[in-house]
């Protein structure tokens, strides 16, 4: 039994913050009835990162909406909206991301749902919350990175600003939603009472650089100071960096200088035993690091720094991984199947519980695939 079995969300949510919350809440057992406006669906069926199309639609929908259904509904037509609140009225809980206003206007705002179902949990995603300049810009991921400092984090020091290369803010807000609903639904059975749980897009990436905010409120208000090369953080010294090699690249996470000289016989570095100079130098050390290690193997360094204990890894492609018995064991991806017969492969559910990853063959919903069985059994 999945922990969430049982548990009816009512998702109203497109794109990839929300519908990444729900799609957790899904692999943990939840059922979810996906609500798409008529003949266009959630905009994210066409959503392209590549030229890759599944199905006729986009990977990306495919991947971020499996193992839910999908109820075709447009909110603006009363009859239609009827419907869709006869389903919340048994929902357990509701999810949105509409900018702020536009759920008032439609008429399923907390303070209205709360009234059909005092019992329900209801969570919404916005870009920047309900107040202040930013509030009706849209709740996009590299907006959201730009405006949020994230981009001077990484790359080097005589780069521009460079954003991270995945949709970073939808899913850690998403999986902000996610623990929100969680801690809610954990109340309720305690209490009875429902709760309204909000995330914003940039509150979510501003926590996760909770640890660069930090030094910088305690570090007098100082710049960032990104590395001149080999960089993998904008705070940490040297030698934290990924190096290029005769074979490929490695990492190196954090180590003391000395002994990463002594275990790789390269003298310059023993000229830095103080462990602040690791910092004050890193620049000079780093430049050192990366001429030397250019002259063997990856497989060579790795040989000689691993069973040191220095933390230190190949830097492998995705065809690498995949061929790795590492990545093997894991069976992280699975092979689901679409109403129509449609097979594609993509991740799991990444959380184990008693020992069992959670799978699902359910593949993504056509729109509007469970209109009438949804229908039927709530009589709407």
């Amino acid at each position: 039994m999945k922990p969430l079995q049982d548990i009816l969300i009512v998702d109203l949510s497109q794109f990839l913050s929300a519908p990444s919350a729900t799609l957790r809440l899904a692999d943990l057992g939840a059922r979810v009835i996906k609500v798409e406006k008529p003949e266009t669906g959630d905009i994210c069926r066409q959503l392209y990162v590549s030229n890759v199309i599944l199905n006729g639609e986009s990977s990306v929908f495919r991947a971020i909406n499996r193992n839910k259904e999908s109820f075709q509904a447009d909110l603006k037509k009363e009859a239609d909206k009827q419907q869709v609140l006869k389903l919340i009225a048994k929902a357990d809980v509701l999810v949105h991301n509409f900018r702020p206003g536009v759920i008032d206007r439609l008429g399923l705002d907390y303070e209205t749902v709360k009234k059909i179902n005092p019992s329900i949990v209801y969570g919404n995603i916005s870009g920047y919350g309900t107040e202040g300049p930013w509030k009706a810009k849209p709740g996009q991921d590299l907006l959201a990175q730009s405006l949020s400092g994230l981009t001077w984090l990484n790359g080097k020091a005589t780069d521009g600003p460079v954003p991270v290369g995945v949709a970073i803010v939808d899913i850690l807000s998403g999986a902000h939603l996610a623990q929100g609903i969680l801690a809610a639904l954990i109340k309720r059975a305690k209490t009875g009472e429902g709760s309204k749980i909000s995330v914003s897009m940039l509150e979510s990436i501003l926590d996760f650089q909770f640890e660069s905010i930090t030094t910088f409120y305690h570090d007098g208000g100082q710049p960032t100071v990104r590395p001149e090369s080999n960089s993998a953080h904008a705070y940490l010294g040297a030698p934290y960096g990924i190096y290029q090699t005769q074979s490929g690249y490695m990492s190196l996470a954090m180590g003391a200088i000395p002994v990463i000289g002594e275990l790789i016989d390269c003298e310059a570095l023993l000229n830095y035993p103080e462990r602040a100079s690791w910092f004050t130098e890193r620049d000079e050390i780093k430049k050192i690091l990366a001429q030397h290690l250019l002259t063997h193997t990856t497989e060579h360094w790795l040989s000689l720094l691993e069973p040191a204990d220095i933390w230190c890894a190949q830097v492998m492609s995705w065809d690498e991984l995949f061929a790795h018995d590492g990545f093997k064991i894991l069976e992280m991806i699975q092979k689901v199947r679409m109403g129509d017969g449609f097979e594609y492969e993509t991740t799991r559910c990444p959380i184990k519980i008693d020992g069992q990853y959670f799978t699902s063959p359910l593949g993504s919903p056509v729109l509007g695939e469970h209109n009438e069985s949804i229908s039927n059994e709530f009589k709407i």
